[in-house]
């Protein structure tokens, strides 16, 4: 009987091995996200409400695709970032509202952010990039309050253009983290409290 289980083992392992490395196997790459913080007062409620059934504004920053110009990046991404939207009814836009809005909810996205920025930088208007790497894609995203960073993080992946469904998945992931909708609690360990 052990003879048979392992002689099944090795069987699987030959054909799982042979499906990973033959001519016809398929490379997946998922994307990684990096971190995240949270404003305290950060609250999907708020978030929701505004949101919902609106426009959304995104701001743009860094061109993670060389071989296009910022404005065709910007109009192929802007369907990507609709296909994957976070769960209320909103239609992302790049356009700025005709009145000054107060508050002004808006997501902000820095494709090869310099080191050493910051979210509360980016949602007072400064953003500051490096050189990115040809076929990479790495972008901060920041949902602002007004000047305040409500939540932020990062995520990157392999990626040749805005059509990359590997970019689709990236945004996904980023937005279920940017707009996450369980709560925030930052109270995990309180000393003598019974419970």
């Amino acid at each position: 009987m052990r003879l048979a289980r392992t002689a099944a083992t090795l069987l699987l392992a030959a054909t799982l091995a042979a499906c990973v490395t033959g001519p016809t196997a398929v490379q997946t790459t998922t994307p990684t996200l990096g971190g995240y913080n949270y404003a305290p007062q950060y609250d999907f409620g708020e978030f929701w409400a505004a949101t919902d059934g609106r426009d959304f504004r995104v701001i743009v920053a860094g061109n993670p695709f060389s071989a296009l110009t910022f404005g065709e990046m910007k109009a192929r991404l802007l369907p990507v970032l609709q296909a994957n939207k976070p769960r209320p009814a909103l239609t992302f836009t790049y356009d700025a509202p005709e009145e000054e809005q107060h508050p002004d909810y808006r997501l902000v996205l820095v494709f090869d952010p310099a080191n050493d920025l910051g979210s509360g930088t980016v949602c007072n208007g400064v953003t500051r990039l490096k050189p990115g790497t040809p076929g990479h894609v790495y972008v901060f995203g920041v949902y602002c309050r007004n000047n305040l960073a409500m939540s932020e993080t990062m995520g990157w992946t392999p990626a040749t253009g805005p059509d990359d469904p590997r970019l689709g998945q990236l945004f996904a992931q980023l937005f279920l983290v940017l707009f996450a909708d369980r709560p925030q609690r930052r109270d995990w360990f309180v000393p003598y409290i019974r419970w």
